[in-house]
């Protein structure tokens, strides 16, 4: 870097990480710009994250934290644009973004770090123009998408598969969250693979804990963890405590599905499971859907309806997206968290709930399968028949004892995944992108 204090531009044009994660497009992104960028802030960077303006009412900028800017960018109407039509505003987008730039001294940011590939298309210019590198993170690639849609789904367009090869080609460095997206990205869109560096993203390990900071023992009049916060007896507790004060009921089974509903999440996959447990007799657990509809505006009713022909109706309760805080509890709640993702590029759910000791229940697909350790932290399932998942979500919810193991298990797994790790593995892509020679323009 040229400068003591790395001066990182983010770019996230079509999610904004100031918007509630599980409605819309925000999700996982918003929550890795976010973190990622305080991250990099605790490390002495300054970062500026560049967002597209979706309200007049939205302040220009807005100071998340110290070192941490988001800059609202006026691009298009402010309100009914889908993802699928900013495209056609990526040029009024960079323009917002270059004279940004204009009105600083000449060299003011040391990288470009853009997120998913719309934002990629206006780092490719703004890096260009400041002559600094181009560090880019797709979060999910078109061609792995498109191998695994849900039935009916629509495939993403040529135009995103174009777009996200000139991104892979202009790119001084691609970020990938796990090994099996490196290999993607060597495979599918021929990108170098000295310009892939494997970063992968964090939890909030002091967030997200086996118990509420109500539920730990004081020490010298501060909170404190249990000493083992996973013992059987304690995570009982914990447990009981998070559903009084989320009103849930005590001697219910609960599985949790947290994020946006739409096909690609795979939500309808464990609705069908339910009606599977009822058809056999067994024990129905109650479904929490904790999430908003992205994509089509009714997949809240949608979902309900499958439930009524299921049968399962009484058997699923859908519940807004919360604040994070609160999101751990729902994680405490649970007696299981399930991922019946048709694609996911690393999981964070998967590795919030795990820190917060509850195993997860995932589709044995993209980075799940590195966030999930197979009868350690959860179980992986393969495919998505709702056969097979009610067989697994029944055999861990009649097997307490395994369940405990396997929660020790996702809480060991998770001591791993904190988020100054991830930032200072950034700081070193950014010095390598910054000795990278030029990439094609």
């Amino acid at each position: 870097m040229s400068s003591e204090t790395p001066r990182i531009a983010m770019l996230s044009v079509h999610t904004s990480p100031l918007d509630q994660p599980g409605t819309g497009d925000a999700g996982g992104m918003n929550v890795y710009v976010t973190e990622l960028a305080q991250a990099l802030a605790g490390q002495g960077a300054e970062v500026e994250i560049f967002t597209r303006a979706t309200s007049s009412t939205q302040p220009e900028v807005v100071e998340v934290s110290r070192g941490v800017l988001v800059r609202h960018v006026a691009a298009g109407p402010y309100e009914g644009l889908d993802k699928n039509d900013l495209p056609g505003q990526l040029c009024a987008f960079t323009a917002g973004v270059l004279r940004t730039e204009a009105a600083r001294q000449p060299g003011w940011y040391d990288a470009v770090h853009s997120h998913y590939w719309l934002s990629g298309q206006v780092g490719w210019l703004a890096a260009d123009r400041w002559d600094v590198p181009l560090v880019h993170t797709m979060h999910t690639l078109a061609k792995v998408k498109n191998a695994s849609l849900a039935p009916g789904d629509r495939p993403e367009p040529e135009g995103r598969v174009i777009g996200e090869e000139q991104v892979v080609a202009a790119s001084h460095a691609l970020v990938a969250s796990t090994a099996e997206e490196a290999s993607e990205l060597v495979e599918l869109y021929d990108a170098d693979p000295a310009a892939v560096h494997v970063v992968a993203p964090g939890v909030d390990l002091d967030l997200f804990t086996p118990s509420h900071p109500a539920d730990r023992p004081a020490d010298d009049g501060g909170p404190t963890l249990a000493a083992d916060p996973v013992a059987a007896p304690t995570l009982a507790a914990t447990t009981r405590a998070a559903r009084r004060r989320l009103g849930l009921p005590l001697d219910e089974q609960i599985v949790l599905f947290a994020g946006r509903v739409q096909p690609l999440k795979g939500a309808d996959v464990l609705v069908r499971a339910l009606g599977e447990i009822a058809a056999s007799g067994r024990h129905v657990p109650l479904l929490v859907v904790l999430g908003g509809p992205s994509g089509s505006p009714g997949a809240l009713e949608e979902l309900q309806a499958l439930a009524a022909r299921a049968g399962v109706a009484e058997r699923l309760v859908l519940h807004p997206p919360v604040a994070r805080p609160t999101l751990a509890d729902w994680y405490r709640a649970a007696d299981l968290v399930a991922m019946p993702s048709r694609s996911e590029t690393f999981g964070l759910v998967a590795a919030e709930a795990q820190a917060c000791a509850t195993p997860v229940v995932a589709s044995a697909v993209g980075g799940l399968r590195t966030v999930v350790v197979d009868g350690s932290t959860g179980a992986l399932v393969r495919g998505h028949d709702p056969r097979r998942w009610a067989e697994a979500l029944t055999a861990l919810l009649a097997d307490p004892a395994r369940r405990t193991r396997l929660a020790r298990g996702a809480y060991r797994h998770s001591r791993g995944l904190g988020w100054q790790a991830a930032a200072q593995s950034m700081l070193k892509v950014y010095d390598l992108a910054a000795q990278a020679g030029p990439r094609s323009r």
